[in-house]
């Protein structure tokens, strides 16, 4: 089968004879010889800027679905840009899903305003319990971890391998290889691999960050990070506040080490209710945030609701411990700062991965652990006394010469793309009363629906017809969010994705109702 090729591309082809013509033999080459017809001497700041701004029309209602946009003459006429930027910026747009070309008609607004209500702010219970759903977070893993490919994997947390630059990080193994003592047999130091230290340290300045190698401790993924942060901040018995819902994986550590947990109410745009943590700071040892694109919700702190809660919880000396992991994953023009990009006591354990960005399996992570730095690195010297030294140096070769940061641009703006696939076709196909979170950055989708809906229930039924969701009931200690599920898009949109969305709300209408 051929691949589409949208209008566009086809003429632009025709444009280039002399380029292309008369070696296209099929639609894929004439696609891959446009674009890279299309990209030479273009900078990618000029048609992202192009398509950003487009694209905030369309959002905003300038261009509203089905009219007919300006061509690309007059784009390139009116903005004073090539006509191969002007055709660069359009292809964006029609990647992400704001546009579509249509022979003989142009290009045409194809995005609709997501019309769902947004969830409220959560209001949990804050008396701590621990009743995790242990057979139920076993089963939706099994459904992961199975080989049976015909599985929609919505449950997915991480992102899927077809966008991973797993080729190039093959390389980079075997580089590390050559180059490390004992070809990386050998342990490492206990605070980790200098050049990765380095690469974190300097990926840092993004969002203004002031810290050096030796800030930072390397860690087995960003879980040990977190663990290694509450063996040395609390002890059996304390009690550490928790946004709600939050992630099960944190849930499962903090009880597996005798901790009591208070989760929060917490907003799904802005995250974790500030006030609410001023009325229990009397009451916990710790506090335990995903800051940046929250896990399962999606919310994202603003900036002075970060101030506030680090120097509210300064004010009591509570350490802050941060899982930033999905930071990175932003969909506006920069980076969100971190709440350590706050901290003015140390009181900020910032922890981070690239088990969401780059290679889940490598579990290379890492924390820089502020005033609490010796301790972390007594911990680690105890519990695993070095990080394995092939995968960081392999991950530190690929964050040199911009190559990290390369692979983060198209990754997110896969991301983003896919953000407004499953918007839509849930409008399309789920319940109206259906109320999600608009994704600001990461990957994860929290769906609430009616209340009669048992997403546990809508799991295994779903299971049946081989979709695997993660239902809310999963991320919280509560009997709370059984009517609200996380999806993951962290997949490549296919027309296959989009039908089993579909099959998914024709089974919420049809067993719920």
């Amino acid at each position: 089968m051929f691949t589409r090729i949208p209008f566009f591309h086809l003429r632009i082809a025709k444009q280039y004879k002399s380029h292309s013509v008369k070696v296209i033999q099929s639609p894929k080459q004439i696609q891959t010889r446009f674009l890279y017809i299309c990209r030479i001497q273009i900078t990618p700041d000029k048609y992202e800027k192009r398509a950003r701004t487009i694209a905030c029309q369309i959002k905003k209602g300038v261009w509203k679905a089905g009219e007919k946009l300006p061509s690309l003459r007059t784009i390139s006429n009116e903005n004073g840009v090539s006509l191969n930027t002007a055709i660069q910026a359009y292809y964006e747009l029609e990647k992400d899903g704001f546009i579509i070309s249509r022979p003989k008609s142009g290009y045409i607004v194809n995005y609709k305003p997501i019309r769902l209500s947004v969830p409220a702010t959560t209001q949990p219970s804050v008396k701590p319990e621990s009743k995790e759903v242990i057979d139920l977070i076993a089963d939706v893993y099994s459904s992961l971890e199975i080989g049976d490919k015909s599985i929609t994997r919505f449950s997915l947390g991480m992102p899927e391998d077809i966008l991973l630059p797993i080729a190039k990080l093959n390389k980079e193994l075997i580089r590390a290889m050559q180059a490390l003592p004992g070809n990386g047999t050998r342990y490492d130091e206990t605070q980790g691999n200098m050049r990765l230290r380095k690469s974190i340290a300097r990926f840092t300045y993004s969002w203004k960050g002031n810290l050096t190698e030796d800030d930072i401790v390397t860690t087995a993924g960003v879980t040990n990070a977190v663990a290694l942060a509450l063996s040395v901040i609390t002890k059996v018995g304390d009690t550490i506040a928790v946004e709600s819902p939050v992630y099960f994986g944190m849930l499962q550590l903090a009880n597996s080490m005798g901790l009591r947990i208070l989760e929060l109410p917490t907003n799904p745009v802005t995250g974790i209710d500030p006030d609410a943590l001023k009325k229990v700071l009397p009451q916990i040892k710790a506090c335990l945030l995903i800051s940046n694109f929250n896990n399962p919700l999606g919310s994202c702190m603003p900036d002075e609701h970060k101030r506030v809660v680090v120097d509210m919880l300064a004010g009591y000396d509570i350490p802050l411990i941060e899982d930033d992991l999905y930071g990175d994953l932003f969909f506006g023009n920069s980076r969100p700062k971190p709440c350590k990009a706050f901290d003015k006591k140390g009181l900020v354990l910032w922890c981070g991965a690239v088990s969401k960005t780059l290679a889940p399996g490598y579990r290379v992570g890492w924390i820089a652990p502020g005033k609490f730095k010796h301790a972390i690195i007594r911990q680690k010297n105890i519990h695993l006394i070095s990080t394995p030294a092939l995968n960081q140096e392999a991950v530190a070769n690929f964050m040199e010469n911009d190559r990290y940061e390369n692979h983060l641009r198209k990754l997110r703006q896969e991301l983003y793309a896919n953000s407004i696939h499953f918007a839509h076709s849930i409008m399309d196909y789920f319940p109206e009363n259906t109320k999600i979170v608009t994704p600001q950055g990461g990957f994860m989708l929290w769906v609430e629906l009616d209340k009669q809906i048992d997403t546990t229930e809508l799991y295994y039924r779903a299971m049946q017809r081989k979709i695997s969701i993660a239902p809310g009931r999963m991320f919280t200690l509560q009997e709370q969010y059984t009517n609200c599920m996380r999806l993951s898009y962290g997949q490549r949109w296919t027309p296959l994705l989009e039908e089993r969305l579909k099959q998914l709300g024709d089974i919420i209408k049809n067993h719920f109702n």
